[in-house]
Parts: structure tokens; sequence; C-alpha cells
């Protein structure tokens, strides 16, 4: 009988070969494309050509994508991740930044409306959403600590000061995961969708898988500690410039040459997978 590691094996030979072939002379005859939540399901890359993909993407550090991340404290970390998560790096900065100006303190943030937060912060989406995670953010961290300080965080243990942020009602995967990256000094790497589309694309994650701690921790076993905030900041420019989720515009994209699925999108496009856009005139 076979094995279940030859199995798993005799599988991965199997995509390895299918990629290399689809590489060099295109889609193989009979090849479908197959989508997964917008995302076009592709063979998982090998270790090898998932680092030279890595490469090609930290490459584009060089021409001005992504900058050394501004250091905060915790709470404001926090509340930085909340304006962060599906957003790119710009939009966020504007958001925080109004934030700061349009109120004297985070306890006038706290006692604020919804709708005063909302037209602060309104260069995001779900702006009204965000709003109140703030507030509800703000006033647990009062209540609790009299203060607005979550600086004792860094005296506790790093998977102990996760489960602590985690307790917050305001917080989620992605928050907590920016805070340990961006305060902690752990090593996190903070998914929201516009990051996991990028990433599905490229192969360099499972179409099928929605744990988000295990795509984490896959992640973090590619991408080294020290250029993790880096990779953040690309994966999100690619998102917001090129990797758009309704009608990609690969042709744009420097990391095409190697990626599966602009392959695939450049040799058989699939009329009526992606819903109307309006290009730009």
């Amino acid at each position: 009988m076979t094995s279940e590691k030859e199995k798993v094996k005799r599988e991965t030979d199997r995509f390895s070969l299918h990629f290399l072939l689809f590489t060099r002379y295109g889609p193989l005859i009979g090849t479908d494309a197959t989508f997964h939540k917008g995302v076009m399901k592709t063979a998982m890359l090998t270790t090898t050509n998932k680092q030279r993909l890595l490469t090609q993407l930290f490459a584009l550090a060089k021409g001005g994508k992504g900058s050394e991340p501004e250091a905060r404290p915790v709470l404001e970390q926090f509340v930085y991740a909340i304006c962060r998560e599906g957003a790119t790096r710009e939009q966020a900065d504007r958001a925080f930044r109004n934030l700061r100006e349009h109120f004297f303190d985070w306890n006038e943030v706290r006692v604020s409306s919804t709708r005063e937060l909302a037209e602060a912060i309104d260069s995001l989406s779900d702006a009204e959403g965000r709003a109140q995670r703030l507030i509800d953010l703000l006033q647990e961290v009062f209540e609790t600590t009299f203060s607005f300080d979550l600086e004792a965080l860094h005296k506790m243990g790093m998977k102990q000061a996760a489960k602590r942020l985690a307790r917050y009602q305001a917080a989620n995967d992605y928050a907590v995961a920016w805070v340990v990256q961006q305060s902690l000094g752990g090593h996190a790497i903070p998914l929201d969708a516009p990051s996991l589309r990028v990433l599905r694309r490229l192969g360099l994650i499972e179409n099928e898988q929605e744990d988000l701690e295990a795509l984490r921790a896959s992640l973090e076993h590619q991408i080294p500690k020290a250029r993790g905030a880096l990779f953040c900041d690309l994966v999100s420019a690619l998102a917001d410039e090129v990797c758009h989720e309704d009608e990609p515009q690969c042709q744009a994209c420097h990391l095409a040459p190697h990626c599966p699925s602009a392959q695939e999108f450049k040799a058989a496009p699939v009329a009526g997978e992606f819903s109307s856009r309006q290009k730009p005139r």
C-alpha cells in the first residue's frame, strides 16, 4: 500500500512538473482556470520558486516602495492597526494623523461620537465601523488600566502579551499580529483581505487554507523577522496598485513573469469571472 508520505511526494512532484512545463510552454491543453473567492487556483510554488519570488518582491523596495515603519507606543500601534487593516500605509497615516490633530487626546477620542470619528478617518473604508472599534478599544483600555497606556505588555512574554491583546473587544488577528510585529518585537505577519488576495495569486499560500494562524505560521517560516514589516508594506502596495480584486493589472506588475496567476490570466482569460471595474480615463 502507498504510504501517506509517498502520496504527498507524488502530488508535490506532479504540481512541480506542471508549473515547470507551464512556465516554459504556457498552459497545458485541457487546463482550466478556476477561482477561489476571486483568486485563480494555481499550484503551490516549490520552496525554490517561492524564494525566487520573494527576492523579486523585496527588490521592489529599491524602487522606493516600503520604508522604515514609525515607532509608536503599544496603544497607538493598536489604534493604527485598526486604521491600517485593508488600507494602504498612506491612507492609514492620513487617518491616524487626523485623529491626533482633530482631537486633544485619546480620552477625547473615547468620548466622541462614531460620526465625529468617522469624519476624521473618512479616507478609510467602513469608517463608521472602524470608529466604533476605536471607541470600544479606548473605553476598554481606560476601564481596565485607568489610563491610555499599554506599555506594561513589554514586560510580559510574547505569547502572554499576544493573548492579553486578543482579549480586547476591538482586537482581531490582524491587529494583534500588527502590534506584536511593530511594538513588541515579535515575528508576526499581519494578514488582511488585500494581502491574502495577493499572496494566493502569487502562490505563496494555499488557496483553500482559511486558518489565519496557519497561514501566518507558513509565511513566518519564509520571511525573515527583520523584513516582516517591509514585506507587509510591499504586498499592501501591490494589492492597491495592480493586484485588484476585479481586473488585476498584471501587465503593469513587476512580479508578473514570476506569478502563476499572471501567466494564467494572460494565457487563458476567462470572460465573466471578474465584475466590471471602471477603468481610469
